[in-house]
């Protein structure tokens, strides 16, 4: 079954705040009885922002918010007195959101950095007061501006998940195996396809204290790019990964063909993915002997890093974590 609580597309009406109006007064006093105009500023409404948190992984936490109101700023009032600005609205999000304009498609910004936040809807500007509008010619203008609108607006918000190895390979290539064998992650593992129906992050501990994190991403099958099988959901995961590790088993019929098929749909989907790192694994070795590895070898590319492994056995793991760490820090 799939993961519910893996939440990483959610849409939403998003309002900031209106801006106050800025006051009409005369300053009045017991021994100033003209003493000019004095009419305070309004204060800015609320903005809806967003701010990035790795304690998050998923959109869950918004799932159910399909409208996010911030309030509006406060009127201006007599002695110069300015009006409070409208309180913002906050929204923690996980590393790797994108928000878009749900209306045009247009991408907005991406929160990649702990604690960073970006404004995703502006509250309306408060108005002037009175104050401001005196001149030589006009000493007592009684008039102040209103405050500015608050914007509407509809909004999503899509994750992709922030890895340094993205794990590419059709459907019960091992994925999930490899992720549950070198780091402390749980996926969902069967014999059967598309046991994995939402992306998994482990972190791989490594030499000296280090680490990495890879994803394992839902299996990709021929026309996933045009919207077969799982489709192009789980594929803008692989967009944010530096390497990406391609997966193939060993009792593939055919693993050059295989490879080149996952190399299409990433194409389809998107032509950068290629200027990505690339590096090979092949599955399940444990079923070869040395001869048979050796005339697979011949058949695959070669201008491609690769290792044979089995994570059943154990088979070349550190291997594999020396030749992903190298590529990474490359």
């Amino acid at each position: 079954m799939a993961n519910p609580n893996f939440i990483d597309y959610v849409k939403f009406c998003s309002r900031s705040g209106k801006g106050g109006a800025g006051a009409v007064s005369m300053r009045r006093e017991k021994h100033v009885p003209k003493g000019g105009p004095d009419g305070g500023n309004g204060g800015r409404g609320g903005n809806i922002i967003l701010k990035g948190s790795t304690q998050l992984w998923t959109l869950l936490h918004l799932k159910y918010k399909k409208h996010v109101i911030a309030d509006g700023g406060a009127n201006g009032g007599g002695a110069r007195s300015s009006g409070a600005d409208g309180k913002d609205i906050i929204l923690e999000v996980p590393l790797g959101t994108v928000a878009k304009d749900a209306e045009t498609g247009e991408i907005r910004f991406e929160i990649t950095e702990e604690g960073e936040e970006r404004i995703l809807t502006e509250g309306g500007r408060g108005g002037l007061g009175n104050a401001n509008f005196k001149t030589a010619t006009n000493q007592t203008p009684r008039y102040a501006q209103p405050g500015e609108d608050g914007k509407e607006e509809w909004i999503i918000l899509e994750l992709k998940l922030l890895a340094d190895v993205g794990l590419v390979g059709f459907p019960n290539a091992g994925k999930s195996t490899l992720l549950s064998v070198v780091s402390a992650a749980k996926p969902e593992i069967a014999d059967y396809a598309f046991t994995t129906l939402t992306p998994n992050l482990g972190v791989i501990p490594y030499r000296d204290h280090k680490s990495f994190v890879m994803a394992d991403i839902p299996g990709i099958i021929e026309g996933a790019a045009a919207g077969k099988g799982l489709g192009t959901r789980f594929l803008r995961h692989i967009e944010r990964n530096s390497i990406l590790l391609f997966m193939i088993p060993a009792d593939s019929k055919d693993v050059k063909k295989e490879y080149q098929i996952l190399i299409n749909e990433l194409k389809e989907y998107n032509p950068e993915l290629l200027d990505k790192n690339r590096l090979l694994a092949i599955t399940k070795s444990d079923l070869m002997d040395e001869e048979l590895m050796q005339e697979l070898k011949k058949e695959l590319p070669k201008d491609l890093e690769h290792v044979f492994i089995s994570s059943l056995t154990q088979y070349n793991i550190n291997e594999l974590k020396d030749m992903i760490w190298k590529a990474i820090n490359s």
